[in-house]
C-alpha cells in the first residue's frame, strides 16, 4: 500500500552516478542502488555530477575501463527516463559561491547541496567532510547517507517499482 505521504525525492551525489557508468565506489553500496533503482523514490542527478564522472573516468587506466558500460550507463541516466535532471538557476550558483566563501571548497558539492536545498530534495553522499561543514555552520541539514535508504523506503510506504 502506498502512503499519502509525498514520496522523497533524492539527488545524487556522484559517487552514486559512478556505479550506474561501471565505476565502482567503496560505500555506493550495491545494496543502496537497488533501494534506488527499484522503488518509487524520485532520482535526480546534476549535469555537474555528469561531468565530474567524465574527470573520475578521465583517470582510470585505460586497462580496466570499459567504455562502452561507462556510454551505456550515461544513455541511462540521461535519456533513461528514471533519472530527472535538476536545473540549476542564478540562486543556486549564488548559494554555491556563498558556501565556498564559508570555507567549503568543493565547488561541485557546493552546488549540489544549494541544488537539493533550493529544490526541495536530499542529497544522497558518501561526503563526511560537507557533513562536518553543514554541521559546523549550522546550515540546513539535507543529506542523506545510504545506511538511511531502508528507513527512508518503510518510513514513506515506498513500493517497489513493477
Amino acid at each position: 500500500m502506498k502512503s499519502s505521504k509525498e514520496r522523497p525525492r533524492i539527488l545524487l551525489d556522484t559517487s552514486f552516478i559512478l556505479p550506474t557508468l561501471g565505476i565502482n565506489v567503496h560505500g555506493a553500496t550495491p545494496e543502496a542502488i537497488k533501494v534506488l533503482t527499484e522503488t518509487e523514490i524520485g532520482i535526480y542527478y546534476s549535469r555537474f555530477s555528469i561531468l565530474e564522472s567524465l574527470w573520475v573516468a578521465s583517470r582510470i587506466s585505460v586497462a580496466i575501463f570499459n567504455p562502452e558500460s561507462f556510454h551505456l550507463g550515461l544513455r541511462s541516466i540521461i535519456e533513461g527516463g528514471r533519472y530527472t535532471r535538476v536545473e540549476e538557476d542564478s540562486d543556486i550558483f549564488k548559494e554555491a559561491f556563498r558556501l565556498h566563501r564559508l570555507g567549503h571548497k568543493d565547488m561541485i558539492d557546493n552546488v549540489l547541496y544549494a541544488s537539493a536545498v533550493e529544490l526541495g530534495l536530499l542529497l544522497l553522499t558518501l561526503d563526511d567532510e560537507l557533513r562536518r561543514f553543514l554541521s559546523e555552520k549550522k546550515l540546513k541539514y539535507v543529506l542523506l547517507s545510504p545506511d538511511q535508504l531502508p528507513d527512508l523506503k518503510n518510513l514513506f510506504g515506498i513500493n517497489q517499482v513493477d
